[in-house]
């Protein structure tokens, strides 16, 4: 039987092919898809999540909008990463499907008490306010959710917004707060992970080699995308953040990590947003997250190519 998820998403050329990857991949069931403010605005995030899934040629995905903004904070977003639209690089097609009308945020609610308990599993590809926002106005849900995957922090490789903070909660640290002291399973994948997955010139060579449409469509995103990271971190590529959470689904053995305490800072003006890792165990906090470290990033690039080649 598939695995039934629901993504969490502000798309975001990385966001768009860890939707792909799901969409292309039978182990995976995707209940539906909630846009959220972050790499860009809500508009844009959304309509980005509707491109994707066309592109995907799956125009039955459900497509939802959730929050606009974070939960306390205005909205900082990443156009300087992403593009103006948060999807720049290839010319896609405005989309012909449309969103649903309920709140993301309350399909989300309504999703997790309908399934069994334990079945389904929210993967979080920005910042955490959907889920924090479902948490806060229906707290029983969290002993229904099987895991939350995201992708977010930083502990040995820091911040890539501020030296100390990941976007993702930098974005929205209050509600990544409300998700570590939820109790839920998480499974994080910091930078730690998605610097050792680099879109270096063979990568993104085999994604054009594949001659289909959503092939090259990968290759303008990713030739896009890596312009920024490229020029900052002087590396053959730039990081491919998202993708990690759908393969950890997939594919688990390709990571490694350790189960730590992780909480969230939000209230140092130098640290905010900041992923405090207890790598080592020195505190007596319970341990809430597997925090993710290493990837086998030749196997991540095979499974992603693999899996593109099919739609």
């Amino acid at each position: 039987m598939a695995r039934k998820i629901i993504i969490d998403t502000d798309p975001g050329q990385d966001d768009a092919l860890a939707i792909l990857l799901a969409l292309a991949s039978p182990e995976l069931d995707v209940l539906g898809i909630v846009a959220v403010a972050g790499n860009v605005p809500l508009p844009l995030t959304q309509h980005n999540s509707l491109k994707i899934a066309e592109l995907a040629g799956k125009p039955q995905t459900k497509v939802f909008a959730g929050a606009s903004k974070p939960l306390v904070r205005p909205l900082v977003t990443a156009e300087e990463v992403h593009g103006r639209t948060g999807l720049d690089g290839p010319d896609l097609p405005e989309p012909v499907m449309k969103l649903h009308k309920q709140h993301g945020v309350d399909f989300i609610i309504e999703t997790l008490l309908h399934e069994a308990a334990g079945t389904v599993t929210l993967c979080v590809l920005g910042p955490l306010t959907n889920i924090a926002l479902a948490l806060n106005k229906a707290p029983e849900i969290a002993s229904r959710i099987q895991e939350i995957v995201l992708m977010g922090g930083g502990f040995f490789e820091g911040g890539n917004i501020t030296p100390t903070a990941e976007f993702n909660f930098y974005v929205d640290p209050e509600a990544a707060k409300v998700v570590y002291a939820s109790g839920v399973p998480i499974v994080m994948m910091p930078l730690d992970v998605t610097h050792k997955a680099l879109t270096t010139a063979k990568r993104i060579e085999a994604f054009r080699s594949l001659g289909n449409k959503v092939g090259d469509a990968c290759v303008a995103m990713l030739e896009f995308f890596e312009r920024f990271d490229e020029e900052k971190y002087g590396t053959d590529g730039g990081p491919l953040h998202d993708p990690n959470v759908i393969a950890y689904l997939l594919k688990p053995e390709l990571y490694s990590g350790r189960h730590c305490n992780v909480e969230i800072e939000t209230a140092s003006e130098l640290c905010l947003g900041m992923s405090v890792i207890d790598w080592w165990g020195v505190t007596k906090r319970p341990k809430n997250a597997i925090v993710m470290r290493d990837v086998d990033h030749e196997g991540f690039f095979t499974l992603l190519t693999e899996r593109i080649a099919t739609l």
